[in-house]
């Protein structure tokens, strides 16, 4: 798996000049105040915008020209779940779309493991919003992405499903994905290999 993303000079909207390189097998932090930047950053690493000025590429390639769902893996905050569908049809479908082989079986034990078993069969619109946001970080670590970018990805969570969560995320850096997290919770910080202030001067 490769994923070495280089964000150079890159300037669009509140953020000015801001330079960012990282490795594969990484977990690395965007942090700072809210309006600093944080999502909008998100937003370019995962090609979902082009930079005003600047470029955002992964192993060389604007990220923004990716149309490969197996290289990028994004949980927005507004999740994108198909509400109608049950947590493993949403886990099942993009693997499909990409030609990825993943079965419901597969499906059903990463659930299990952020504990949102209860949705495997059940449409995730019928789930709280800490279970729709973990059913979201399921999907995005399911398809062995080089990059996953996660917007606030504990933001909805208690600190036992926090910890599932960052165990989660944390069992994909050590098979060599970069992750790419927006974030002020100290429990995803004391975690992350570095982090990037935003609205400081960067």
């Amino acid at each position: 798996m490769t994923g070495q993303l280089t964000v150079a000079a890159v300037t669009h909207g509140v953020l000015k000049d801001v330079d960012l390189k990282a490795e594969p097998g990484t977990l690395v932090a965007l942090t700072g105040h809210s309006g600093s930047g944080k999502s909008t950053l998100c937003h370019l690493v995962a090609g979902f915008e082009r930079p005003e000025q600047g470029t955002v590429t992964l192993d060389g390639v604007a990220t923004a020209d990716i149309t490969d769902w197996r290289r990028i893996a994004v949980v927005p905050q507004r999740l994108a779940l198909l509400e109608q569908l049950t947590a493993v049809e949403n886990l099942v479908l993009p693997a499909l779309t990409a030609g990825v082989p993943f079965e419901s079986a597969q499906a059903e034990a990463v659930l299990r493991r952020l504990g949102i078993e209860s949705l495997a069969s059940r449409p995730v619109g019928q789930g709280s919003i800490g279970e729709q946001q973990r059913v979201a970080v399921a999907r995005a670590l399911s398809l062995g992405s080089a990059l996953v970018v996660l917007d606030e990805p504990t933001a909805h969570q208690d600190d036992e499903n926090a910890r599932r969560v960052i165990d989660a995320v944390l069992a994909a850096v050590a098979q060599g994905a970069l992750v790419i997290t927006s974030t002020h919770d100290p429990r995803v910080l004391e975690h992350t290999t570095f982090t990037v202030p935003l609205g400081s001067g960067l």
